[in-house]
């Protein structure tokens, strides 16, 4: 008979890279699995760098997981070595009465942290490369900066092998079950062949743009509130050194009458990232994605740049695709199903920076602690609109 795990992690991205190293911390017999290889760039935690901030707009509620994330970020930084977090600073321009200048001062006042306002003829004083609208204002948060998301994925997984943790990979989870004795998972290679059940006591799902897939049965109202869409980043040559990460150009979020875009500086040779955080085109199946350039986002982006920098045009030199999975609301779903299993999914474009504390709070709701300040992430806040 094959062995039986103390914890299983479907999907083994952003949050499951986590939950893995968490679920091995405990000296639980752990594996996680996954159609794809560590760091890979055919789900959402891709494309070299992703923001991550403390004075949260979105919420006040998320700040305290923010303020555990950024410790557990720099313990996983020292473990493996490796600098993930980089703090360059992270300017915020909008309206004041907008949705975001307005949801970042409601988190820094409930919260008391720092920031520096800056009005429309300080932002142009501080920031010649920037273009600024009459009456924009600027909030710039120093602790905030941007994460290496690849290797941020690999330094958790190789975390989780040393803490005895296996990985399996090229494998397509077909169902799971759960039984008297525990969990069953069916899963084939990714030809279709080799079926096998891996069975387990605890079962973590972080599935991504497939979590619909996975939670189907067992949560059909959470799987049919999800919605993924495609987002393209780019990546643009801009012959301005003012933009480069040693100049001390800032990771940037502009709210626009457009949109919001964002961005980060030039480093580490691969030329200046810029996207749209708003928008994105229904997936209907995340592993057939057209990953295409798409010329109409690409326009708006260029668009966007045109009118943001004070700097000659940049020169288009990459792409790639990611996908967001959104919740109808835009706020995560973190929650259980009985006692043994946990699923995060609807990270709505925001949840990558919450990797390590949300992995770490999917393992612990399964020995029984749960975390009073992510109860408004619960699934169960869908059923009372409902009702």
């Amino acid at each position: 008979m094959s062995k039986v795990f103390d914890c299983i992690v479907l999907g083994v991205g952003g949050m499951g890279s986590a939950a893995l190293l968490y679920a091995a911390k405990k000296s639980w017999r752990t594996i996680g699995i996954d159609r794809f290889e560590p760091g890979h760039a055919r789900g959402s935690s891709h494309g070299r760098t992703r923001i991550i901030r403390q004075a949260y707009f979105e919420h006040p509620d998320y700040v305290p997981l923010l303020l555990d994330s950024y410790q557990l970020w720099e313990e996983i930084q020292s473990a493996s070595g490796q600098h993930l977090f980089e703090e360059t600073g992270l300017l915020q321009v909008g309206d004041p009465q907008g949705d975001v200048i307005s949801g970042i001062r409601r988190s820094a006042d409930e919260h008391s942290l720092d920031l520096v306002e800056l009005k429309t003829n300080e932002l142009r004083q501080h920031y010649p490369l920037f273009n600024f609208r009459d009456g924009d204002v600027g909030l710039f948060e120093k602790a905030a900066g941007f994460l290496r998301v690849e290797k941020s994925v690999c330094a958790f997984v190789e975390a989780a092998k040393q803490q005895g943790a296996e990985l399996q990979t090229s494998t397509v989870v077909k169902r799971w079950s759960e039984g008297a004795a525990g969990f069953e998972v069916e899963i084939e290679d990714a030809n279709g062949q080799n079926a096998e059940t891996i069975r387990g006591l605890r079962l973590i799902v972080t599935a991504g743009a497939w979590a619909s897939a996975l939670l189907g049965d067992s949560m059909p109202g959470v799987a049919s509130k999800l919605q993924v869409v495609a987002k393209h980043q780019h990546w643009f040559k801009i012959n301005d050194d003012r933009i480069r990460l040693e100049a001390g150009c800032p990771t940037f979020f502009f709210e626009t009458g457009d949109g919001c875009f964002y961005g980060f500086p030039d480093c580490d040779g691969h030329g200046a990232k810029i996207a749209e955080h708003t928008g994105g085109v229904s997936v209907e199946d995340p592993l057939t994605v057209n990953r295409e350039l798409d010329t109409q986002d690409l326009q708006r982006v260029q668009q966007f740049s045109q009118v943001c920098f004070n700097a000659p045009r940049g020169i288009h030199i990459g792409h790639s695709v990611c996908m967001y999975t959104m919740s109808p609301d835009e706020h995560f779903i973190v929650d259980r199903i009985g006692e043994n299993v946990s699923f995060a999914c609807g990270m709505s474009g925001h949840g990558y920076k919450f990797a390590p504390v949300i992995g770490r709070a999917l393992v612990d709701m399964l020995d029984g602690n749960l975390r009073a300040d992510m109860q408004f992430l619960k699934a169960s806040r869908f059923d009372a609109k409902e009702s």
